[in-house]
């Protein structure tokens, strides 16, 4: 598999994106496949290319409406077992 293009999104692309993209990088790791994973704000995130982009409910509808990639909602940016089992999800779903 190549390398995946992974949107961490969070309202300004500074804060607790990069929160998400420390435990998202982990979680990716964890299974072996290589993510280049990228913070990013909602204004520029649907016109950047990626894989997926990886963001809070509150966002996700927001970008859903004109992402070209799959949205991925997370609950809580700190629950280790939340993002590992949506990072897994995801990449059984490109292996079909």
């Amino acid at each position: 598999m190549r390398e995946l293009q992974i949107q961490a999104v969070c309202g300004f692309g500074v804060g607790s994106s990069m929160l998400l993209k420390m435990k998202l990088s982990s979680a990716f790791k964890k299974i072996n496949v290589e993510a280049n994973v990228f913070t990013s704000d909602v204004a520029s995130a649907t016109s950047t290319k990626s894989d997926a982009i990886f963001t809070s409910s509150e966002l996700a509808e927001t970008m859903q409406a004109r992402a070209k990639c799959p949205v991925i909602v997370i609950n809580s940016f700190v629950n280790v077992a939340e993002i590992d089992e949506k990072v897994k999800s995801f990449v059984e779903s490109l292996e079909k």
